[in-house]
């Protein structure tokens, strides 16, 4: 190979390079988010599948930019610059729904949260927790699961026409029970994320984006699914006049 032709080639080697460390990057990121203790970098290393010594360097330019930390020990987790990139997520989604959740969590003791379309994925935005509550369940923001579980993707799923979500998501079936919730105003389900759960949610039409959910999960209640649902039906018309 010549030097001219050798020169050519490089930029094009060297953004094949670029783009792989940027995916690596982000992968290392969702791993640490989902992880449920710190990690070694040598556990994080095996799990994105790389040497040690690029695990490291990674690491290194993540730590820069306070996407990540490390503890006393070495391990390495997720940092506080994430919180600060996703309070830009959907900014005005979740100033609008913030009051409400609240609000809600604690009227009716169970944790609420907003969940969007993220590609094939329900992902949760923001959640707030009941005060004063002995045991509730988790909900952590960047929890996902499939839009085949779960009454915020039906929620999510009952925004849209069946021709409107053939086109948004090709391949993907559209749940009938997605149908009821159309004509209910709510979605519901049970035992299908986590056993012995249920959840309740209600669509929120977010003007120029994908639709989103208002949802609560909980164990057990004393209040009828449909005045859950009511309640959850208002507060989403109330985020909706805020983004309007």
């Amino acid at each position: 190979m010549s030097d001219t032709t050798a020169a050519a080639a490089r930029p094009e080697q060297a953004g094949a390079a670029h783009s792989q460390t940027l995916s690596r990057g982000i992968r290392a990121l969702e791993i640490l988010a989902e992880s449920p203790a710190p990690m070694t970098i040598a556990e994080l290393s095996a799990a994105l599948g790389v040497h040690r010594s690029i695990a490291y360097r990674i690491l290194r330019t993540l730590e820069d930019h306070s996407l990540l930390m490390r503890d006393d020990a070495g391990r390495v987790q997720a940092g506080p610059g994430l919180a600060a990139l996703a309070r830009g997520v959907s900014r005005d989604l979740q100033a609008a729904a913030l009051p409400e959740l609240t609000e809600i969590a604690n009227e009716l003791s169970m944790t609420a949260f907003v969940a969007v379309w993220d590609q094939h994925d329900c992902v949760t935005l923001v959640t707030v927790e009941p005060r004063h509550r002995a045991a509730t369940l988790v909900q952590r923001p960047g929890t996902r699961h499939s839009f085949s579980a779960g009454a915020p993707g039906i929620a999510i799923q009952s925004a849209m026409t069946e021709e409107q979500w053939q086109v948004q998501a090709p391949g993907q079936p559209y749940r009938a029970e997605s149908r009821t919730a159309r004509e209910l105003g709510y979605a519901v389900s049970h035992d299908e994320v986590i056993a012995g759960t249920s959840a309740v949610a209600a669509p929120i039409v977010v003007p120029g984006q994908l639709p989103a959910a208002l949802a609560v999960v909980y164990i057990r209640s004393d209040r009828e699914v449909a005045a859950i649902g009511a309640r959850l039906q208002a507060a989403a018309r109330r985020i909706e006049a805020q983004l309007l």
